[in-house]
């Protein structure tokens, strides 16, 4: 049986080396359930400093969850441009829109219903119940499972379920009365002093002197985690087939990578110079003059894009749908403004 991961003492030093150090983040000033739902989800896979311009503007624009729920699905991409995993706002709309009808506009206030919301797993639950509602739940995401494995010298694999189980079961027992606190610690500690990439900074934690991996040096061993899959690559070429000041967008299918989401046209393969214009006119459009524009790379979590892009121009056409290549010819000042660009294009973008 798994021993105490905390005494109470060594709780309360957690607390007030928290509450001396902690960073200065603008979801740490409310106890607005809404707001910390909102942070949490955004901080999902992005790191801090990327999240907070993206929080500001959204709570502009969505400051309640009723204007979430009925804000038009183009104008909630736009909001999330550039954060990625956009399967998160489209989760987090749903689940708002839950709220609204179920309970009446305000956040439940219980694990378990919280649970039951779109895209809030047992982390995410955890969070908003002990932060804006106190209640006494761990929340056990990668810094907490880091920490808490270095603190008891444990090899057991982290990506595991059931060691993630076992974790959070064994953090329930030892969550003290001031919840929130105790769950912004110990991701404060993970995020700061014990640390996943480079050396953990154990002659700064309040943690060291009752943690296994530091006392007997394991902490670049622990914790363990199963190897991953290499990344598949795919080549792509990416097209920028352009008209004037209007350029063509393609919506990609609603299920899969970047689900639902207006995208520059590219097509599997490094397609060569000669054989472009003949895929060109396929689609429907008379090519005038082709440019070779810079490579670029675009990594997700489980594939590589590596990518050539061509500047197409195109013979006059009509503003709006092409019913030939099924794209959109989109004014570029449109297309700034009003669609949400997948960041793998990025290196595009910037020509329009």
């Amino acid at each position: 049986m798994m021993k105490k991961i905390l005494t109470p003492q060594a709780v309360e030093t957690l607390l007030g080396w928290y509450r001396a150090n902690r960073r200065d983040l603008p979801w740490r000033h409310t106890s607005d359930p809404y707001h910390i739902w909102l942070s949490e989800i955004m901080l999902q896979q992005t790191r801090v400093e990327a999240v907070k311009p993206y929080y500001a503007r959204f709570l502009e624009t969505c400051p309640t969850v009723e204007s979430l729920a009925a804000l038009p699905e183009e104008k909630l991409l736009k909001l999330w441009e550039g954060l990625g995993y956009y399967s998160r706002a489209r989760n987090l709309q749903k689940a708002a829109r839950t709220v609204v009808e179920q309970y009446g506009g305000k956040m439940p206030a219980s694990f378990e219903e919280l649970r039951r919301l779109c895209g809030i797993g047992d982390y995410t639950a955890g969070a908003i119940a002990s932060i804006a509602f106190g209640i006494r739940v761990p929340a056990v995401d990668g810094n907490v499972l880091r920490v808490l494995a270095r603190l008891q010298g444990s090899h057991d694999d982290i990506t595991q379920q059931a060691t993630k189980n076992a974790w959070r079961e064994a953090l329930a027992e030892v969550v003290p009365e001031a919840a929130g606190d105790f769950t912004q610690s110990l991701i404060e500690l993970g995020a700061t002093v014990c640390v996943p990439n480079g050396e953990a900074k154990c002659a700064v934690c309040p943690l060291a002197s009752v943690c296994a991996a530091a006392k007997e040096h394991l902490t670049d061993e622990i914790p363990v985690r199963a190897s991953k899959k290499p990344r598949r690559i795919e080549q792509r070429t990416v097209l920028l087939i352009r008209d004037g000041d209007r350029t063509a967008l393609r919506k990609r299918p609603p299920t899969g990578l970047l689900a639902g989401l207006f995208e520059l046209p590219n097509v599997l393969g490094h397609l060569d110079e000669d054989a472009l214009p003949a895929y060109i006119r396929s689609i429907g459009f008379e090519p005038l003059k082709i440019e070779r524009l810079d490579d670029a790379k675009h990594i997700f979590s489980h594939i590589e894009w590596h990518m050539i892009a061509y500047d197409v121009r195109i013979t006059p056409e009509f503003d709006g749908f092409h019913g030939t290549s099924g794209m959109l010819l989109v004014q570029n000042d449109d297309l700034h403004a009003n669609y949400a660009i997948p960041s793998a294009f990025a290196a595009y973008k910037k020509y329009l």
